[in-house]
């Protein structure tokens, strides 16, 4: 799909890869990008960057009436929604001992929020015949984030769940992609943890992983992979699960180890 003259959607856009998102897909000539965030200051000063092509708009993602007031609005204004990019995320370190209420946090917006834009929009694109949905994951969802078990479970849930209206609703004419990157250099990228500095190593910019979307979305990809590496460590997982399993938990012990004598 090309996203010129289209109206898109992107939630989570008010700073990192989805305020570059919404740069890219206005300077490739979209109709409207509605710059969505639950920060609404930092949205809509996105939406002033952009210009008369952007709408700064607030919303929760982990809230449901959130997200409906959202598409509804979006819809009132425009008349339709083309891509719904689900990009706001979250993560939190721990494994174990995360609370029950970390956990609920991480599950609400990185995973039900999904579900919620899918439910808003879904039956609109249906019955236009076309439509495009993008999910920004992570290559943790096709690996995993050893130093945050939360994190690591809940981008598995949200490739998931694309994976499912991929097959439910592309004979529908409704794309589906699902975005996963390794390390970004956005505030979610921490140096003072070893992990961290490790993906800092293959780190890209906003701008760079943005272009990847976009040329995603023109091939109309499942899996958008702005760190060509991550195809390779799937490959290998997939090639041989236990010898992958073998390979992160020695990574994960040099990692411990690198931590413990800082």
């Amino acid at each position: 799909m090309d996203v010129k003259d289209r109206v898109i959607v992107v939630t989570g856009a008010g700073r990192g890869i989805g305020a570059a998102m919404c740069i890219a897909f206005a300077e490739a000539g979209c109709l409207a990008v509605v710059v969505s965030d639950r920060d609404e200051s930092a949205a809509v000063e996105v939406a002033r960057q952009i210009g008369p092509q952007a709408v700064a708009s607030r919303c929760d993602v982990a809230i449901e009436s959130d997200v409906q007031q959202l598409v509804a609005n979006t819809q009132a204004k425009f008349g339709r929604i083309d891509i719904f990019c689900s990009n706001a995320g979250i993560t939190v370190k721990g494994g174990l001992e995360s609370s029950n209420a970390d956990w609920q946090r991480m599950w609400n917006v990185n995973v039900m929020s999904r579900l919620f834009a899918a439910r808003a929009v879904v039956p609109h694109m249906q019955e236009r015949g076309e439509g495009y949905l993008i999910h920004t994951a992570s290559a943790a969802g096709l690996l995993m984030e050893i130093g945050s078990a939360s994190y690591s479970v809940t981008k598995h849930a949200d490739i998931a769940m694309a994976e499912w209206l991929a097959v439910c609703y592309g004979r529908s004419g409704i794309r589906v992609s699902c975005v996963c990157p390794l390390g970004v250099e956005t505030d979610m990228l921490d140096d003072s943890d070893p992990i961290h500095r490790y993906l800092h190593l293959h780190s890209i910019t906003v701008a760079v992983a943005a272009r990847s979307i976009l040329d995603g979305i023109r091939k109309e990809e499942f899996l958008i992979l702005p760190h060509a590496q991550v195809a390779e460590f799937f490959a290998m997982k997939t090639d041989n699960y236990d010898r992958w399993i073998r390979g992160f938990q020695r990574l994960r012990q040099k990692l411990m180890r690198d931590q413990n004598t800082v």
